[in-house]
């Protein structure tokens, strides 16, 4: 794959779903329909799936697409593909709350190499250029030219004072107590994979993930992560998390600053 090639389809294809996910948010209704293992799914997952997919189809004939919205048509995918989760946060979308984003990533030996996550009711915009560096994006956004970016790196943290970011929609028990085995300085709640890009960024030191999610859940803002110096690690050993599993379940996992000390599950 050529990265130079792969960054601007990439951020082009979130902002152009992005935009037809904010026509139907903007909408004074919209249909919800629940999927076959009762998560619930919009018209605008189903528009932003189709805008992607059409695109990358297009730009990459020969690379295989994994998508949420055809994952029921997927099989193993094997260690190098894109993938696209087109709305993640859609019950964040659903309540109106913003936290919602569009995600595309390419997955290289297993490994999220480069990605995208755009969330368009909040005008932020991560990315992965071409050399591996993550950047956040700021100003009109113009899908033709990129604007200015600024590189972003994760934090120094402070393991006395630690910045935790949890899921919004997800928060049990077990994250809780997980998360008492560290010295919290404060929590930010978050839905969607933008809890990785508040890592990538030095917003949040730290985010365990106890609860289920999928690979399309994960890879884009994994990537980002990658690209600003942080990692994701499985929950119960600590090893790298890996993509391209038969399933596309991923196990528990934490994603955080290399410089918090992670505590054992």
């Amino acid at each position: 794959m050529n990265y130079e090639d792969l960054v601007p389809v990439i951020r082009k294809l979130a902002l152009q779903a992005g935009d037809k996910i904010m026509e139907i948010y903007d909408a004074d209704d919209f249909d919800v329909k629940l999927k076959s293992d009762d998560s619930p799914v919009t018209a605008a997952d189903e528009a932003a799936d189709a805008i992607i997919s059409d695109g990358l189809r297009a730009a990459f004939p020969d690379m295989m697409l994994v998508t949420e919205e055809q994952s029921d048509t997927h099989t193993a995918s094997g260690d190098t593909f894109l993938i696209v989760d087109p709305l993640d946060g859609t019950k964040e979308f659903i309540h109106r709350r913003g936290d919602f984003t569009v995600n595309i990533a390419l997955v290289e030996g297993g490994k999220p190499t480069r990605g995208v996550v755009y969330a368009p009711a909040k005008n932020r915009m991560f990315f992965t250029l071409a050399d591996g560096q993550s950047v956040e994006e700021a100003g009109d956004l113009d899908k033709d030219k990129m604007g200015a970016i600024s590189p972003i790196n994760v934090s120094d943290a402070d393991n006395s004072a630690l910045m935790v970011v949890a899921s919004k929609s997800h928060r049990d028990q077990a994250t809780d107590d997980y998360i008492g085995k560290y010295n919290v300085k404060d929590m930010k709640s978050a839905g969607s994979s933008l809890k990785f890009c508040l890592i990538a960024t030095g917003e949040a030191d730290v985010y365990p993930r106890v609860g289920r999610t999928m690979e399309w859940d994960t890879a884009a803002g994994h990537a980002v992560l990658l690209g600003a110096g942080g990692d994701v690690v499985r929950f119960d050993d600590h090893t790298p998390l890996k993509y391209g599993k038969a399933d596309f379940a991923n196990p528990f996992f934490i994603a955080y600053a290399p410089s918090v000390e992670l505590k054992p599950a």
